[in-house]
């Protein structure tokens, strides 16, 4: 984990092996699984039989994937596993943008706050059309748009050395009202706009996507 101020951040989004672990040890069942799938949009959101974390694609996925396909209530539920929990908002809005290091490598500087969680642009994120060139899980064949995610740690290391804060896919945050809550960062299927601090999407919390994952945060102890 990266300390931030008060508190930590996972330095990459939760992976399929990690939630794989959690399950194996609780029998926990996402709500995905209950339903049957998770949702992808095309013309409109659409269910898809058998994508779930494991499969989120339709066919097993890489261990280093982020997991997907999964609600706000099954995020905190792993964070809890995990002795964690879900960022707030604020927390994650911190991490994302300001740099915090004491010595960070160029181009960043402690204390400064960047428009994009890669820094100065959005070169480098595994975002739609407008991020540059990244090594990805090719599942364009399935989609109608996008292509995929990256594997966790793969793609470069952004503000407080922080991977995928954006774009790749977006990620719960303890933020926002009772049935509904925010997502933050973007994901593969979106352009680099959605990567921005002032985007701030809130998505109903009973949602289980094929682009939305988390990290977890904990408290300093």
């Amino acid at each position: 984990m990266q300390m931030i101020t008060n508190f930590s951040i996972d330095r990459t989004e939760v992976t399929v092996e990690q939630y794989a672990k959690f399950v194996s040890a609780t029998g926990y069942v996402t709500a995905a699984e209950r339903r049957g799938g998770g949702l992808v949009f095309a013309s409109g959101w659409e269910q898809k039989a058998g994508w779930v974390w494991s499969s989120p694609f339709g066919s097993p996925a890489n261990p280093r994937e982020p997991a997907v396909h999964l609600t706000f209530n099954d995020a905190v539920a792993y964070c809890a596993w995990a002795g964690k929990r879900l960022p707030t908002d604020e927390e994650w809005a911190l991490a994302a943008y300001t740099e915090f290091r004491r010595s960070p490598p160029p181009p960043f500087k402690i204390g400064q706050t960047y428009p994009y969680p890669t820094g100065p642009t959005p070169d480098g994120a595994n975002c739609f059309g407008d991020c540059g060139s990244v090594s990805v899980q090719d599942y364009s064949e399935r989609l109608d748009r996008g292509r995929g995610p990256a594997l966790a740690g793969t793609t470069a290391p952004g503000v407080n050395g922080l991977h995928d804060m954006g774009a790749n896919v977006w990620e719960w945050t303890d933020g926002g009202g009772i049935s509904e809550k925010r997502t933050r960062g973007g994901s593969w299927w979106y352009g680099a706009g959605r990567m921005r601090a002032a985007d701030l999407a809130t998505k109903p919390k009973q949602m289980a996507v094929v682009y939305i994952g988390f990290r977890c945060a904990k408290g300093a102890d």
